[in-house]
């Protein structure tokens, strides 16, 4: 198969409809049509399943939609690090570093302070992110090197090193009964509260089932909270950034939430290698492994 018809199916398997993806793509639609119905004859199975009034992906198509896009975000990512790589062999490139947006603020400022004291450190290009979205991007090669937050992100296929881990607390409108605890537990957060928790989207933009309203960001978020018509649970260190008009309770029982540091196995960048010393170092972490080493 060609990345070209990788990336006809993956639209029309998307839009489930064949007008839409070939919008998408920029081109016409019928050989979008024909293309994808000579992918399904060389691989002897129907991946789409059409009618006047729809398009729905078969049981073979949910199989090569998850294949395609993990197949696309591989090439995506050997050309950004191809690229980046040439750019570093000739001096240009720094290293670019994906956190999420107000997340570890404090351990992120005194990185960047202590890696720019080393020697031999390079220009560190930060990209600030979306909920999940580092994760996506130290995958596709947009970065080098990566803050993710355990549970909430996947470390699988990369190399990590842990940071710190803290606990959670409950964010609530301030004057709320339960500020007066001096704890709480999960199941108090959207009971006791009376608050529903505030849903964040998933990776592919649609929001899990729930009452509580769908939330882009964190000042949508401390708003509704503030209004009185959400809650959430955050890390502790989120507390130093939160308007006045909200406070937080700690989550006696919610699992910790632990900052790791990330980079894809085959690195050889002495700059993330640099990164994740100073990173470690901070934290009074091991002594990482050397980045490249078997």
């Amino acid at each position: 198969m060609e990345t070209r018809e990788l990336r006809y199916f993956v639209a029309v398997a998307e839009e489930l409809h064949f007008g839409r993806a070939a919008e998408r793509l920029g081109m016409a639609q019928p050989p979008l049509s024909r293309a994808i119905s000579l992918l399904e004859r060389r691989l002897g199975a129907t991946l789409l399943e059409r009618t006047s009034r729809a398009v729905v992906l078969t049981e073979a198509g949910s199989v090569l939609l998850r294949e395609a896009r993990a197949a696309l975000d591989a090439v995506a990512a050997a050309e950004q690090r191809t690229r980046r790589a040439a750019l570093a062999a000739s001096g240009q490139a720094g290293v670019v570093l994906a956190t999420k947006a107000g997340a570890s603020n404090e351990l992120l400022a005194k990185l960047l302070d202590a890696y720019a004291a080393e020697p031999d450190s390079v220009a560190v290009d930060l990209l600030l992110c979306g909920i999940g979205e580092q994760e996506h991007m130290l995958r596709d090669g947009r970065a080098d090197v990566a803050l993710l937050h355990l549970p909430f992100d996947s470390t699988a296929g990369f190399d990590t090193e842990e940071l710190v881990a803290e606990r959670q607390v409950l964010v609530l409108p301030a004057g709320h009964p339960l500020t007066a605890r001096e704890q709480v537990r999960t199941a108090e957060a959207a009971g006791v509260a009376g608050l529903p928790l505030a849903r964040w989207p998933r990776r592919d933009g649609t929001y899990p089932d729930g009452p509580g309203p769908e939330v882009r960001d964190q000042a949508q978020l401390y708003q509704l909270i503030a209004l009185g018509r959400a809650c959430c649970v955050v890390p502790e260190s989120v507390r130093s950034q939160l308007r006045e008009d909200v406070t937080t309770v700690p989550v006696l029982d919610a699992p910790p939430v632990t900052t790791v540091i990330a980079w894809p196995p085959h690195s050889r960048s002495r700059a993330v290698a640099g990164l994740v010393r100073v990173a470690t170092r901070l934290t009074s972490g091991p002594a990482p492994r050397a980045i490249g080493a078997a």
